[in-house]
């Protein structure tokens, strides 16, 4: 029994050698002749189904403006009917935003200023917590516009 165990093994080894043998002599033998048809690269990238392109990521907004003019240094703030001081910026030069140092004794709530941003066209000043003060305008070579409870609000040099 053990020797018809090995003799069908023996057998099924040898009918595999024999079927690989003759399946790489036929791509021999087609491949010396040309009747093979490999595909080119070029076909092969041709006949690949496209694959789902991904969506180009949207292009960057353009940068934001530079305010019109050099915030770096003092200004006065004026809140209409109710008091000035001297509020100083700081910036780095072509920058949108900076900080703000109030002197003592600003009107209203601006003596808790501590950042400007300029987005938009207007200069947003705003307090320690990042809420908007007040959002002013330039023209004629002050920023004007108006505070949170309305009162108006210049800032001249």
């Amino acid at each position: 029994m053990i020797e018809s165990v090995h003799f069908a093994n023996r057998r099924r080894s040898e009918v595999k050698a024999a079927a690989l043998a003759a399946c790489l002599g036929l791509l021999a033998a087609c491949a010396s002749t040309g009747n093979v048809a490999s595909p080119q690269p070029a076909e092969v990238a041709a006949a690949a189904p496209s694959e789902p392109s991904e969506p180009e990521p949207p292009a960057a907004p353009p940068p934001p403006p530079p305010p019109p003019v050099d915030l770096t240094g003092k200004w006065k703030l004026a809140l209409g009917g109710g008091g000035a001081c001297v509020m100083t910026l700081a910036v780095t030069s072509g920058a949108v935003e900076g900080s703000v140092a109030p002197a003592g004794g600003c009107p209203g709530n601006f003596f808790m200023s501590r950042k400007w941003t300029f987005e938009h066209d207007k200069l947003v000043i705003r307090d320690h917590k990042g809420e908007v003060l007040s959002e002013l305008s330039f023209a004629g070579g002050r920023f004007e516009g108006k505070s949170g409870n309305g009162a108006a609000v210049t800032l001249a040099r």
